[in-house]
């Protein structure tokens, strides 16, 4: 009956396109959390009133954010081809596909980041430097802590854009679901192969969905 209604659907093939796009989004939702991460305190410490409040350290990150924010994540991996090749030796495969993810999805995570950061009780952190705390103890010993909820709903988030950038990216022969879909699938006019590489990303999609949801309720002690 199955066979019937998915023909031209090959299970050997449909699994190993899944590890693909598990294995292209798990990698970029760490190095986007790492750089995100890294580029959202930037924009909260150097901004007005933060600790180490700096105009020019802001407006260059804020500005380094905004732009690749702005570029469409098709365009972005074209654009990145040469530091793909350079780094990667190859612009094709799921490996190759990494470095546009991370830089495609660290920008976003950024913005979120500095968000759930400026929802931090600012008595928190008076009282922090009211006991003498030196900077790195504040940040990693409050900002973070305190935040943690939000940071991880943020990734989760991000993990779910991700997700359909490595079906963009597939497109382009970076393997995955999307390309799957795409060539084996659209180009052949297979559109079973098609409606189930379309289930198993929203398969995807729900797992991260539920496990960044289930994190962020054991870390948020209100």
């Amino acid at each position: 009956m199955l066979e019937a209604l998915i023909p031209n659907v090959k299970t050997e093939d449909m699994i190993e396109a899944t590890n693909e796009t598990l294995y292209m989004t798990s990698v970029s939702v760490i190095g986007t959390f790492i750089l995100g991460l890294l580029l959202g305190l930037l924009l909260y410490l150097s901004g007005p009133g933060g600790l180490w409040e700096n105009k020019l350290l802001n407006w260059i990150t804020a500005s380094v954010v905004n732009v690749f924010r702005a570029i469409p994540f098709i365009i972005l991996i074209l654009l990145l081809f040469p530091f793909t090749d350079f780094l990667m030796g190859t612009i094709r495969g799921p490996g190759a596909a990494l470095p546009a993810l991370i830089i495609g999805g660290a920008p976003f995570y950024a913005r979120l980041v500095e968000i759930a950061l400026k929802e931090v009780d600012k008595g928190v952190i008076e009282a922090a430097k009211a006991m003498g705390a030196k900077y790195r103890t504040i940040i990693f010993k409050v900002l973070l802590p305190e935040s943690m909820p939000a940071l991880v709903s943020g990734i989760t988030v991000t993990a779910i854009a991700l997700i359909s950038y490595t079906a963009v990216a597939g497109v382009i022969g970076a393997g995955g679901l999307g390309d799957f879909a795409y060539f084996y699938g659209f180009q052949r006019r297979d559109f079973d192969v098609v409606a189930v590489c379309t289930i198993l990303i929203v398969i995807i999609v729900f797992i991260f969905q539920f496990i960044g949801d289930f994190v962020s309720r054991k870390l948020d002690k209100r």
